[in-house]
């Protein structure tokens, strides 16, 4: 038993690093097509988001592999694999519901976490990607870290979901995670500026976070940075995207962690 749950939590922890390699690999890929240089000057920034990236990974890994074990062998968890076990209408509703719960726990602990304390001790990591990049994605200390792991091993105990909606929630968090960081907007223009926009964070609503700290707080949603006024608005790109052509330039454009204001 305990050497099967070590081979699942290390096969867990294999799957999720190589999907982070492979996906923001890719996007950071498409990110020197579309724009050449955004990330030049930055190989230091990149290697540590991805030392840290790849730690968060077991810190993920691990709990998912052992509810992993649990469902397969014993029947935990309330995730199904026969479509007809539930209505069909169950199907986007548990994925909203997931969706959503993640969201709201992510909203209130990525919060606290830029209370001065935990953010010296544990967020600063984060934030220390100035800017962000594809690689960014969860490159987190390990208490924030070990803060999102738990969210989707938690949920599937008390909502039910199906396999294919498992690992599609799965496949949103991974992209939604790495095209918030990445420095411009892969997605359609109706996406973040029309009023689907309004609702759907996408980079453009996070890089406002990332320029200012202080709001938009969210991760899938804006409903509770609306609710609770953090949300101000969308980001804008051009200043990155200045210092990237400064960076090429020779010039240079850091600032230290502590220069932005924090709540």
């Amino acid at each position: 038993m305990i050497l099967a749950l070590i081979l699942s939590a290390v096969a867990m922890t294999l799957i999720v690093g190589v999907r982070y390699l492979i996906v923001s690999g890719a996007f950071a890929w498409a990110t020197g097509r579309r724009h050449p240089g955004l990330y030049r000057g930055l190989d230091p920034q990149m290697r540590r988001e991805i030392a840290w990236s790849l730690a968060s990974a077991a810190i993920y890994g691990i709990p998912a592999g052992i509810v992993a074990w649990g469902w397969h062998n014993h029947g935990w968890t309330l995730i199904y694999d026969r479509v007809g076990d539930y209505p069909l209408w169950w199907l986007p509703v548990s994925v909203l519901l997931v969706l959503f719960a993640h969201d709201t726990w992510f909203y209130w602990t990525h919060r606290w976490m830029h209370r001065p304390k935990p953010f010296r001790m544990a967020h600063a990591v984060h934030h220390a990607s100035r800017p962000p990049t594809a690689w960014a994605a969860m490159a987190f200390h390990p208490i924030e870290a070990l803060s999102g792991a738990v969210v989707i091993p938690l949920l599937v105990f008390v909502i039910p979901l199906h396999t294919g909606a498992l690992c599609f929630v799965l496949a949103v968090m991974t992209v939604m995670g790495v095209t918030n960081h990445m420095g411009w907007e892969i997605f359609p223009r109706f996406m973040w500026r029309g009023p689907l926009g309004n609702w759907l964070i996408t980079a453009s609503h996070h890089q406002r976070h990332h320029e200012q700290y202080g709001c938009n707080y969210g991760l899938y949603f804006r409903f509770w940075d609306r609710l609770c006024g953090t949300d101000r608005g969308l980001g804008d790109f051009a200043r990155d995207h200045a210092r990237a052509a400064r960076r090429h330039a020779g010039t240079g454009d850091r600032q230290p962690v502590g220069a932005h204001r924090r709540d």
